[in-house]
C-alpha cells in the first residue's frame, strides 16, 4: 500500500470517530462560574444543568493555564484556544503604550454604537487570532451564520471573531441591545423590534432577595447584579434564533451567548453567599427555557451546546478569616506606591509609572530612557521592593517574561502563557492564596484552583454522555469543535482534541 493511500485511510478512520457535523453549535460562557457550583447546589438543579449533567460530556477537572483569570482573557481562549501571550487579549484593560493611554479589550476608535445612544463602539480588531466561527465561515464561503451575545460587550465580540455576522450587547445607558459599525451601519430590524419593546423595563419595581430594583434611569446598570440580566439576554437569544434562522438554512451556524450576571453577583457578594446560590439555581432554570426552545426550533438532536466559564471567584477575605482559612487584603494602591518610593529613593523623584492597572505596573519606558537607564534594573529594583509587601507571592518582571526567565513551576509558565510583550506590563503582582488587593467584596485573576478551576461540558450527537475527570483545559474547546465541524483549528489555538468524548 502507497503512503499517500495510508494517509487517505488513516485520515478517513480519525474523521469517522468524531461525531455528525450539527445544525448549530452553541457556545455558552457563564461568567465567574467556578466548578464546585456544580456539585455545590447539584441537588437545587433541574433545569438546564440537570440536562448537562446527566447527558452530557463533563471535564471534571478543567483549568485554566494563564494569569490572569479574567473575562475578556477567558473569552478570547473559549473558542481559539489561543493564549494571551499569542492571542494579545492579556486583560480586560491594558496601557497602550503608543497611544498613552488606558484601552479596552474591544475599544475601537474607528467604529461607533449602533442601536442606542451615540458612542464609540467595539470590535474584536485587537485580537490576533481566529475562532472556530472564523475557520467555519471561511471553510463554506461565509454561508455559515456566526453571532456573539451578552450584556458585555467584550463577552459578546471576543468569542464571535473577526467575521461574525453581528455581536450584541446591552447598553446600560439605553437600554437596548447594541452592536458597532465594525458589523454593520445599522442593526436589523429584527433588533429594532426588539429593544423597542424595552425588555428591561418589565423589571422595574421587582426584588431579589430583598434587593429592590429601581425605575428606569438607574434600572439598567442594577439589572446586572440579578438574574433579570441574564433573562434578558436569554430572551435576546431566542430571538435572534428565530430571526436570523440559526441552524436551519442547510449550514451549520454558531451562536455564542455569554451569562454575565453571575460575575456582577459574585463580585458584589462573595461565592458563598446565597445571591450566588439563587443566581446558580436560577441560570439552571434559564439554561432549561433556552434549551428548550431550541429543542423546539431544530430538536437538540441537531444541535451541539458547549458550555463553560471564564474564571472563577475568591473567597471573600473575610468569610475565610471567619471560618479559620488563610486570606485577608493588600491595601489598595500599595503596589504603585511600592514602586514609586523604591525607584525614587534609587533614581530620583520623578514620575516612575505610566499606569498601574489592578496588580500590573507600567513603568515610565520615556522617562527611563531619558535617564539612560537599563529597564532590566529598573524592573528588577521595583520588583525587589514589591517582594518585601507582606502577602505577595511572586513578581514577575517583563523582561524575565519576555525571555522566558520566568520560574520553571507552573505559576511561572502561567505567567508566561499570559505575557504578550507589546502589550504586558513591565510588573505583575501575585498575591498569596485568597488574598486579594483593596476593598471590593471579592474578585478573581490568580493561578489557583478557585480562579481557574471551571466547568467544560458538551452536549449533542455523538457525545458520550459521562464524567471525564482526566486533566484538560479551556483551550482544548476551540480545536475539539474544530474537529466536529471538520474545519481547520484556529490559527493560534495550543489545545488538544477531546476524542475521548466521541462516541464509537
Amino acid at each position: 500500500m502507497s503512503k499517500i493511500l495510508a494517509l487517505i485511510l488513516m485520515a478517513g478512520s480519525l474523521l469517522s470517530g468524531a461525531p455528525k457535523k450539527p445544525k448549530l453549535v452553541v457556545a455558552i460562557v457563564i461568567d465567574q462560574f467556578r466548578y464546585d457550583y456544580l456539585t455545590r447546589y447539584r441537588s437545587d438543579y433541574h433545569g438546564g444543568f440537570d440536562l448537562l449533567l446527566t447527558k452530557g460530556a463533563v471535564f471534571t477537572n478543567a483549568r485554566y493555564q494563564h494569569f490572569p483569570t479574567v473575562t475578556a482573557v477567558g473569552h478570547s481562549i473559549f473558542l481559539s484556544g489561543a493564549m494571551p501571550a499569542l492571542s494579545g487579549i492579556v486583560a480586560n484593560s491594558w496601557y497602550d503604550r503608543e497611544a498613552g493611554m488606558q484601552v479596552t479589550c474591544v475599544s475601537d476608535p474607528e467604529t461607533r454604537l449602533v442601536g442606542g445612544l451615540p458612542g464609540a463602539g467595539s470590535s474584536p480588531r485587537r485580537m490576533l487570532v481566529d475562532t472556530v466561527g472564523d475557520e467555519l465561515k471561511i471553510a463554506d464561503d461565509n454561508q455559515s451564520r456566526v453571532i456573539g451575545i451578552s450584556l458585555k460587550d467584550r463577552a459578546a465580540i471576543l468569542p464571535a471573531g473577526h467575521m461574525a455576522n453581528a455581536a450584541y450587547w446591552f447598553d446600560g445607558k439605553s437600554g437596548n441591545f447594541v452592536s458597532s459599525t465594525y458589523y454593520f451601519a445599522e442593526v436589523p430590524a429584527w433588533v429594532s423590534e426588539a429593544n423597542a419593546a424595552r425588555p428591561a423595563d418589565q423589571y422595574a419595581g421587582e426584588t431579589w432577595l430583598g434587593h429592590q430594583m429601581p425605575q428606569p434611569g438607574q434600572l439598567y446598570s442594577a439589572l446586572e447584579a440579578t438574574p433579570y440580566g441574564n433573562e434578558i439576554v436569554e430572551a435576546f437569544a431566542e430571538r435572534a434564533l428565530a430571526a436570523e434562522q440559526l441552524g436551519q438554512r442547510g449550514v451549520t451556524d454558531l451562536l455564542a451567548v455569554s451569562f454575565s450576571s453571575n460575575d456582577y453577583v459574585g463580585h458584589a457578594y462573595g461565592p458563598d453567599s446565597p445571591e450566588a446560590r439563587a443566581i446558580s439555581v436560577a441560570t439552571d432554570k434559564l439554561l432549561g427555557k433556552f434549551f428548550a426552545a431550541l429543542d423546539r426550533a431544530l430538536g437538540l438532536d441537531n444541535v451541539l451546546v458547549v458550555l463553560t466559564a471564564d474564571h472563577g471567584v475568591a473567597p471573600v477575605p473575610e468569610v475565610n478569616t471567619a471560618r479559620h482559612m488563610p486570606g485577608g487584603r493588600v491595601p489598595e494602591g500599595v503596589i504603585a506606591k511600592t514602586v514609586q518610593d523604591a525607584l525614587s529613593r534609587k533614581y530620583g523623584q520623578f514620575d516612575w509609572t505610566s499606569a498601574t492597572l489592578e496588580s500590573v505596573v507600567y513603568l515610565n519606558h520615556e522617562l527611563i530612557a531619558v535617564r539612560k537607564l537599563d529597564l532590566a534594573e529598573v524592573e528588577r529594583t521595583a520588583a525587589g521592593a514589591l517582594r518585601e509587601v507582606p502577602h505577595v507571592f511572586r513578581v514577575y518582571t517583563g523582561v524575565e517574561l519576555a525571555t522566558g526567565q520566568a520560574l520553571e513551576d507552573s505559576v511561572g509558565r502561567m505567567a508566561m502563557n499570559g505575557y504578550f510583550p507589546r502589550r504586558g506590563a513591565d510588573l505583575e503582582v501575585l498575591t498569596d492564596p485568597y488574598w486579594i488587593i483593596g476593598s471590593t467584596t471579592t474578585t478573581h485573576s490568580l493561578p489557583f484552583g478557585y480562579d481557574t478551576h471551571v466547568p467544560v461540558i458538551f452536549l449533542g450527537p455523538g457525545i458520550r454522555a459521562g464524567e471525564y475527570d482526566n486533566n484538560i483545559a479551556p483551550n482544548d474547546i476551540a480545536p475539539t469543535l474544530a474537529t466536529i465541524l471538520r474545519v481547520e483549528t484556529p490559527s493560534g489555538s495550543f489545545g488538544r482534541v477531546l476524542a475521548e468524548m466521541f462516541a464509537q
